[in-house]
């Protein structure tokens, strides 16, 4: 995993996607905004035919498959050509084909066991979620301890008051966030505004 990368990222918005056109135009909104990447979960009928759209249409911001729960999900969103995949957990199955694979895969955990198992299949780092509702910082310090060659991008709950707080530990190399990404922004095509949000996430 190239964390030099990650840490470029800063957030990931993690995105499910309305349909192909509008999310061509979010990811370019984020773009503008600054952004490195964006996440396009497999929540939705149009998710891979937007993953497509994006690498084509706006190829300066680096696509990532979110929701990546099977192998066969791994396998469909590598074809597709993302650079990135992530998994909200993780079965032994998908650890095992993501380990086979070539495809840098961030698996998801929510405790220390997870984290060991997926240490087992040489993984060392992972998506802490739901963060805020496992504890947040307070989890992420608790589990440097013991692991203090692991990193993390902790997502869900993360939002402009308190994103910068989980990016100043030194175990978080970037976290997942949607509070630039809402439903109800991209279905009124408020691009202007995504792009102020992203601009605002990326600011020190």
């Amino acid at each position: 995993m190239d964390l030099s990368l990650l840490k470029e990222c800063r957030v990931l918005p993690v995105v499910t996607p309305l349909d192909e056109n509008s999310t061509v135009e979010l990811a370019g909104a984020l773009q503008r905004g600054g952004m490195k990447a964006i996440e396009i979960t497999l929540r939705s009928a149009a998710a891979m035919d937007s993953i497509r759209a994006v690498q084509e249409r706006v190829p300066e911001i680096l696509v990532a498959a979110g929701t990546v729960i099977t192998p066969q999900d791994l396998e469909a969103v590598q074809e597709a050509g993302v650079k990135l995949a992530l998994s909200p957990g993780a079965t032994p199955e998908l650890l095992a084909a993501a380990a086979a694979s070539r495809l840098p895969f961030i698996p998801g955990i929510a405790s220390a066991s997870e984290l060991m198992q997926g240490l087992a299949h040489g993984f060392d780092m992972f998506k802490l979620f739901p963060a805020e509702a496992l504890g947040g910082r307070a989890m992420l310090k608790s589990l440097g301890g013991p692991f203090p060659q692991v990193r993390f991008c902790p997502t869900g709950g993360l939002n402009p008051a308190n994103f910068r707080d989980y990016l100043a530990l030194d175990n978080v190399v970037c976290c997942g966030g949607s509070w630039m990404v809402t439903e109800a922004l991209v279905a009124a095509g408020r691009w202007d505004e995504i792009e102020v949000l992203a601009r605002e996430a990326m600011a020190d």
